[in-house]
């Protein structure tokens, strides 16, 4: 089967069915990391799938999908503008057809440049409300003993007992995207946009020349032609270039949730910068610290890009333009 070539509008409607799709499946994944990351001194979590049963415990199962309605939103435009800038620039910097690997870097380096656009609202959205369960279970609970010590008349032994605190409301994007106008401006909604780049420029320099290399092993050539890799190569490609991409990037990753995390637990530090949050992980927490969520970062990633090899390969959005010819 030759290379297909695939217009940018399918590249783009691929791109997006794949996102929403990828998002559904491994979202419970990407909460757990993002509450990891952000813990400091209380312990709540002891890894990703501890994370996971207390998350569903006190909060529900729809609970490990709070913040995803984000995503999905912001999925398709953030995919949309990687996607296109991606092809823009390889068009670009090829020659006679042929791209070299220094032309795969930047054209990558070009992608994730222009995604930062959409993904650092998303992003800053997000993780509010991933990261509001961490927080209330972090909340101490009033002991009946503190309430006896109190100073005053005992209380009656069949009087009620005392009300308890109304919980926190929980926090809604309408609401966290209005305060932050309100407070910052625009300005608050690209809170962190400077560690975003500096996660996802190295990502798609990563990711992008690796699955074209990967995806190319073996790939035979019919005269002029290249054969179409079959889709577990292209699956496989996507799948390891994702992991081994989201892994390196991990220390960055961590940094960018630290900056964008607006409430912060007892205790926790706050920070005015990527390099004062740099040193103050290192000096409280160590360099270990720096690969919190690696594993749930590769266990999201590597479906996310072996599902959008899928979506391509079976041509959904050649066939959705097709259907509205």
């Amino acid at each position: 089967m030759a290379e297909k070539k695939v217009s940018l509008p399918a590249k783009l409607i691929n791109g997006g069915v794949a996102g929403l799709v990828g998002v559904t499946c491994v979202f419970p994944i990407d909460l757990a990391k993002t509450r990891l990351q952000n813990q400091q001194g209380v312990q709540v979590y002891k890894g990703m799938l501890d994370c996971l049963a207390k998350t569903v415990r006190s909060e529900g199962y729809f609970g490990c999908y709070r913040g995803a309605a984000v995503n999905l939103t912001l999925v398709t435009p953030e995919k949309a503008i990687k996607l296109a800038a991606n092809d823009v620039f390889r068009q670009k910097l090829s020659k006679d057809g042929h791209l070299p690997l220094w032309g795969e870097v930047l054209a990558g380096c070009g992608a994730g440049t222009c995604q930062v656009v959409v993904t650092t609202p998303m992003e800053m959205l997000k993780i509010q409300l991933q990261d509001a369960g961490r927080l209330a279970a972090q909340r101490p609970v009033k002991a009946p003993a503190q309430a006896a010590a109190a100073p005053g008349p005992a209380p009656s032994l069949v009087a009620p007992p005392p009300a308890q605190p109304n919980p926190p409301p929980r926090p809604s994007a309408t609401g966290i995207t209005v305060k932050l106008l309100k407070t910052r401006g625009l300005a608050g909604l690209y809170r962190g946009a400077g560690a975003t780049l500096m996660r996802d420029v190295p990502f798609s320099m990563i990711y992008f020349p690796l699955f074209a290399n990967l995806n190319a092993l073996g790939q035979e050539r019919v005269g002029n032609v290249e054969v179409q890799a079959p889709f577990w190569q292209s699956f496989v490609a996507g799948c390891a270039a994702g992991s081994v991409a989201a892994v390196a990037v991990t220390p960055l990753d961590v940094i960018k949730t630290r900056l964008q995390t607006l409430q912060k637990g007892e205790g926790e530090d706050t920070y005015r910068g990527i390099i004062d949050c740099t040193r103050r992980i290192m000096r409280r927490e160590g360099p270990a610290a720096f690969l919190k969520g690696a594993t749930c970062r590769a266990l999201v990633i590597a479906p996310l890009f072996g599902i959008a090899q899928g979506v391509y390969f079976l041509g959904v959005g050649e066939t959705l333009l097709g259907l509205l010819e």
